[in-house]
């Protein structure tokens, strides 16, 4: 089992009086790719800064490897960090430009160049040595951003949402690249996206937050299946979210109709937020569904048709392989274990 690396303890931070992380606490395993996820202004920017060093929280712990680093200054702990604008040095070549680390570190030069090298090799580089990083594209001064901040041999890596700058295709490509470094450098990556896709993509965990608070984490399957209240679900994927009434264990109310379903717990006649994926959601004859609707829209999108479907009290998005037509009426249903039910949010 991997030990933690970095251990949050009970972390505050305001900004002019207004707080910006609340007492959260996180254990983060070592050789993980741990991604940051969340809407502008959650925090977890904010969270990045404090595990890096350029930010003291008001109060709490930071650890590392066990150890106290609270008050220590960036250079001297063993984490590095990739920004989103890269911060190259535009006067030095790609080499000069990785090397710049070692160089400050008095490293000799043939150390130097044999790093350089493997950095190179890594991020896909050889043969740029000499270039000018004016001339690289988004996606290859970004490849030696991470080269620079990968050759002082770091033990976490903090990535603030470098891919932000790359077109789509090229972020994709990017994705699947970071995640094949982490995995061969077995080092741990702590990334920070609002992208889901990306954190769905990459992450081992993913850390949800949102107004300066962690509200879970897990696995991005864990957390796709499993959403532990309605912001969750609805910023992982595309969600139906519904009121719902939990008549009794394993027995749940929407729309007026009773469903089977698979959760306990909640008490009797209790309010819940119901969560249906849209891809759970199967058309049928509208005699053979207890919830019918009129499909006001139909949209291709490559893989499936997504749909809006209008009944009386709530328009249901609906992905599917099969097209409805437009203004037909038709049936939903959906199995017991693709409903969740989860706790109504407070405030």
């Amino acid at each position: 089992m991997s030990k933690n690396i970095i251990s949050l303890e009970n972390i505050a931070v305001s900004f002019d009086g207004e707080k910006v992380l609340s007492d959260i606490s996180l254990d983060i395993k070592d050789k993980e790719f741990v991604t940051f996820l969340g809407p502008s202004g959650c925090g977890k920017t904010t969270t990045l800064r404090v595990i890096g060093g350029f930010l003291t929280p008001d109060s709490g712990v930071v650890k590392f490897d066990g150890k106290d680093i609270t008050t220590l200054p960036p250079h001297k702990r063993n984490v590095n960090t990739v920004f989103q604008r890269y911060a190259l040095f535009p006067h030095l070549n790609v080499y000069e430009n990785i090397a710049f680390g070692l160089k400050v570190k008095k490293v000799p030069d043939n150390k130097i160049r044999s790093r350089v090298r493997e950095m190179l090799e890594l991020v896909n580089l050889q043969g740029f040595e000499k270039r000018s990083v004016d001339r690289l594209s988004g996606g290859q001064q970004q490849r030696v951003a991470i080269a620079r901040a990968l050759i002082n041999e770091p033990k976490v890596l903090l990535l603030d949402e470098p891919l932000g700058a790359l077109d789509l295709k090229l972020r994709k490509e990017m994705q699947i690249e970071l995640k094949r470094m982490q995995q061969r450098l077995e080092i741990t990556f702590i990334y920070v996206t609002h992208d889901q896709e990306e954190a769905l993509t990459m992450s081992d965990t993913v850390v949800v937050m949102k107004d300066g608070n962690i509200l879970q984490v897990g696995s991005p399957v864990d957390i796709y299946n499993e959403p532990k209240n309605a912001f969750v679900a609805d910023f992982i994927g595309e969600s139906n979210i519904l009121n719902g009434r939990m008549v009794k264990d394993l027995l749940v109310e929407i729309s007026g109709v009773c469903f089977e379903c698979v959760d306990t717990g909640f008490g009797e006649n209790t309010p819940v937020d119901v969560v249906i994926r849209p891809e759970d959601i199967k058309l049928v004859e509208p005699d053979d569904a207890h919830i019918t609707g009129v499909v006001k829209s139909v949209t291709f999108k490559g893989v499936h048709y997504e749909m809006q479907i209008e009944s009386y009290d709530h328009t249901w998005l609906v992905h599917s392989t099969k097209a409805a037509e437009p203004d037909s009426t038709v049936g939903l249903t959906f199995d017991p274990y693709d409903i969740h039910i989860m706790n109504k949010m407070e405030g």
